[in-house]
């Protein structure tokens, strides 16, 4: 996690001035972690700190500083204050940005004080350390600064597919910060009409030609219109390399694809870091309960590989 500059410059050309609210500290239990951000515009928001009363509140409290109130970092017992049963407490900073301030968002890791003030040596130093040595920080508040590094999504996902399940999935997978989403299929009017932000779409007639060009480290989930492009692309992507692949089907699919991609010349060892079914089967078909199985298994793999997890921004 970490300042992501790239949604809050869409946000800001869309709507106007922006605030953002973002979790600097943390003491006790608290509904999110430091790092944890909201947008908030005249007519909307997006993004979250926790829900409840807190966000209900910094909500309302945000809009009323639009256009251009100073910079505020605040304190909230979320139990006396706020009633809420975490118990712990929340610091947060506001800040407004319009298209002036954006500009002055320069660097790997944004450092900034609400007070204002020289910067502290500590600081600098911190940011020496991430420009020379390349380690980012974690989100935290330093001598009075809140220090975040830009956020840059870790796991290049690719989606092969744009019908019901590739929707779902799309639609699930796309708020989570992990994730640099990539979507696939064979035209443009096979995607819908309005893509997830953050979501790269690209119609190709021949999906499987773009299988070189994927990161070696990509996960992909594969469950386009065709088994016969399923196949292709199991194939090409076992010639490539990758972090995971999915493929949607049954047993008799993947019985079927296995002999098939066998008869290709793969190893019975490499065809099986191909998962057939994706999800979680217990959970049903329907495409959203396959989306939910899919994302629950991304999430509990890197969560149980720490080595794995290269989110330089967490």
């Amino acid at each position: 996690m970490g300042f992501d500059l790239d949604t809050l410059r869409d946000a800001v050309t869309a709507h106007g001035p922006v605030a953002r609210v973002v979790i600097a500290k943390t003491e006790g239990s608290s509904p999110r972690e430091v790092g944890a951000a909201m947008l908030v515009w005249k007519d909307g928001q997006s993004g979250t700190i926790g829900g409840g009363t807190l966000e209900f509140q910094a909500t309302s409290e945000a809009r009323t500083a639009l256009p251009g109130a100073p910079d505020r970092l605040s304190a909230h017992a979320l139990g006396p204050d706020l009633g809420q049963c975490c118990g712990g407490r929340v610091h947060l900073l506001r800040e407004v940005y319009d298209a002036a301030r954006l500009t002055t968002l320069t660097g790997e890791v944004i450092a900034r004080s609400p007070a204002g003030g020289p910067q502290p040596l500590a600081v600098t130093r911190l940011l020496a350390q991430a420009r020379n040595q390349g380690t980012l920080p974690m989100p935290h508040l330093l001598h009075g600064w809140m220090i975040e590094p830009l956020h840059r999504p870790a796991h290049p996902l690719w989606i092969w597919g744009a019908g019901h399940v590739g929707r779902a999935l799309a639609q699930t997978l796309a708020p989570l910060p992990q994730f640099d989403i990539t979507w696939i299929d064979t035209a443009p009017d096979r995607f819908p009409p309005n893509i997830p932000v953050g979501v790269t779409s690209l119609p190709a007639a021949h999906p499987e030609r773009l299988v070189p060009h994927a990161p070696q480290d990509a996960h992909h989930l594969i469950l386009t219109y065709s088994h016969t492009l399923d196949l292709a692309l199991c194939h090409a992507l076992l010639g490539h390399g990758f972090a995971s692949a999915g493929l949607i089907g049954s047993a008799t699919k993947w019985a079927r694809f296995r002999s098939r991609l066998a008869a290709l010349g793969h190893a019975p060892g490499a065809i099986t870091q191909i998962t057939c079914p994706i999800g979680a089967p217990e959970l049903g078909k329907h495409p959203q309960a396959i989306a939910l199985g899919v994302a629950t298994g991304l999430l509990r793999d890197m969560a149980a590989n720490p080595a794995q997890r290269k989110e330089k921004s967490a």
